[in-house]
């Protein structure tokens, strides 16, 4: 696989296993852990500016969130305006919508001075509420826009032919391909002279007088820093507690017309959809996302992409699915991201994470704001996105639900099928989860009937793994990890597989 999942997004043609470098004995300035937006960014800055930086990458560039974005660049937020004033204050909302405009500025900059073919473009973004209720919601986001001093206004019409009784118009937005961006800053990344090794995952580091020693599955490295651009770190920190992991499903439609809207759009459900187009290889797609759900909480999927689905074609002539994938985002339990110094870790190791749906504005936020603490030793947006605030009142209730319902996986109770033999039984090409002897195993069954059997505790903290249909992987509901049919891991924290049984599997017909 080339990203987290056996779907394949819009943009996958351009994920490539590139050339690899190796671990050299030297001791670098930066080490980043991931490819990623976040990562890239921070590498080509701080090359840029003359340290010594490597990027260590678990599988390949855009495999996690970057290559399964929908790639919006937004000045506003999936957390409003409003709830930033009132969480946060006025002067650090609009330190927020700053940041917003910086970074689209800031990737702009890159696609002109690196001259990075990534179909930037400036567009309106619309959002339009369906009913009474989301229209106050509406109300509500524009004031809070006005404060900040977003450029915001009612509107009588959108591109987008679905029914509304209010919408409004933020201009200053924008998109682009995600992939070929940051394809385009490893290129430049690479030709300032900094280094690039994929298939090595950092799993912790230790503390020297003057560096650390960080280790990988290739074996030390020797940082003077230490980013993990990876969501969330490996181990067991204070952000597994503050983010809350959730899938988002998305379809690239082709329509029967070219009426395709040249902007970006969103409703204000409650979870809410977003659309955008996008031109490939001559070729007009409509873009749309929603059917959120937790991570891990959900089995069958395939019916969020009915649902999605359903959804496109109630106000869409679709004449095809192209694609269809689903990829997964951080909600900060506080509402703001964290990116900056590791909660319990010294101040030269980086974390950046709790995007929410936000991910390429964020992640290039990160950018800016980790060189700017390593170059300067500060940043304006420092004390905002600080991982290490402490918000007693904001995000407290999701804070309690979200850790409620992790130990309540720690304590689950798995289907019980009896003895091995019964493998037999399940049916092929699915996940199960089923009690063999005194143990709970996470088993996959393929079609030629070979199952492989998986411990189904999750190897961060050994909460119960569940099942996803759609991209046939082990998804772990309390913080987010996700692994494949054979335990390999796919997304952080954990950064051990899953543990195998051994165990001959009886074939079908034979129980």
């Amino acid at each position: 696989m080339f990203r987290d999942g056996v779907l394949k997004s819009i943009w996958q043609d351009e994920i490539s296993r590139s050339e690899n470098g190796t671990l050299k004995d030297d001791l670098y300035d930066v080490v980043i852990a991931g490819a990623g937006i976040s990562g890239l960014s921070c590498a080509v800055s701080l090359q840029k500016a003359g340290l010594k930086c490597i990027v260590l990458e678990a599988e390949n560039i855009g495999f996690g969130t970057t290559g399964g974005t929908t790639a919006h660049l937004n000045t506003f937020f999936d957390t409003p305006y409003d709830s930033v004033i009132r969480d946060f204050g006025l002067e650090e909302a609009k330190l927020l919508a700053e940041s917003g405009k910086e970074a689209i500025a800031f990737i702009q900059s890159n696609v002109e001075e690196f001259q990075i073919d990534c179909d930037f473009e400036y567009k309106d973004g619309f959002l339009f509420a369906t009913d009474e209720k989301q229209a106050k919601d509406l109300e509500k986001f524009y004031d809070a826009c006005r404060q900040v001093g977003l450029p915001v206004e009612y509107t009588d019409s959108t591109p987008f032919p679905i029914e509304f009784v209010k919408a409004v118009k933020i201009n200053g937005q924008a998109q682009f391909h995600p992939l070929l961006y940051i394809k385009g800053l490893r290129e430049k990344f690479l030709n300032l002279g900094g280094e690039y090794v994929r298939k090595c995952r950092v799993t912790e580091y230790k503390n020297e007088a003057d560096h650390f020693i960080i280790s990988t599955s290739l074996g030390e490295i020797n940082g003077k820093n230490l980013i993990y651009a990876t969501h969330t770190p490996p181990g067991v920190n204070l952000l597994h507690f503050r983010n809350i992991p959730w899938r988002s499903y998305v379809m690239a439609v082709e329509l029967k017309t070219e009426n395709y809207p040249d902007a970006l759009g969103y409703d204000l459900e409650e979870i809410y959809h977003y659309y955008r187009t996008h031109k490939m290889n001559g070729k007009n797609y409509l873009i749309v996302g929603g059917k959120d759900h937790k991570t891990g909480t959900k089995t069958k999927t395939e019916e969020n992409f009915k649902d999605l689905e359903t959804h496109i074609r109630k106000h869409l002539d679709v004449k095809k699915i192209s694609y269809k994938w689903s990829s997964q985002y951080f909600e900060p339990v506080d509402g703001l991201p964290y990116i900056g110094r590791l909660p319990g870790g010294l101040d030269n190791v980086f974390v950046c994470t709790g995007y929410n749906g936000n991910g390429m504005i964020f992640g290039t936020v990160a950018g800016i704001l980790i060189s700017d603490l390593i170059l300067k030793h500060e940043s304006p947006y420092e004390k905002l996105f600080n991982p290490r605030r402490v918000k007693p009142m904001a995000g407290f209730k999701k804070f309690v639900s979200h850790n409620t319902t992790a130990v309540s996986y720690w304590m689950k109770n798995q289907l019980s099928l009896g003895d091995v033999e019964k493998l037999g039984n399940l049916p092929v090409d699915q996940g199960h989860l089923v009690k063999i002897g005194k143990g709970s195993y996470a088993v996959y069954k393929e079609l030629n009937g070979e199952c492989h059997i998986l411990e189904n505790s999750c190897s961060h903290v050994g909460c119960s793994v569940e099942w996803n249909e759609s991209e046939k992987t082990w998804d772990c509901p309390c913080h987010g990890s996700r692994f494949g049919i054979e335990g390999n891991v796919l997304t952080a924290p954990a950064v051990n597989p899953l543990h195998r049984k051994k165990m001959s599997e009886t074939k079908p017909g034979k129980s």
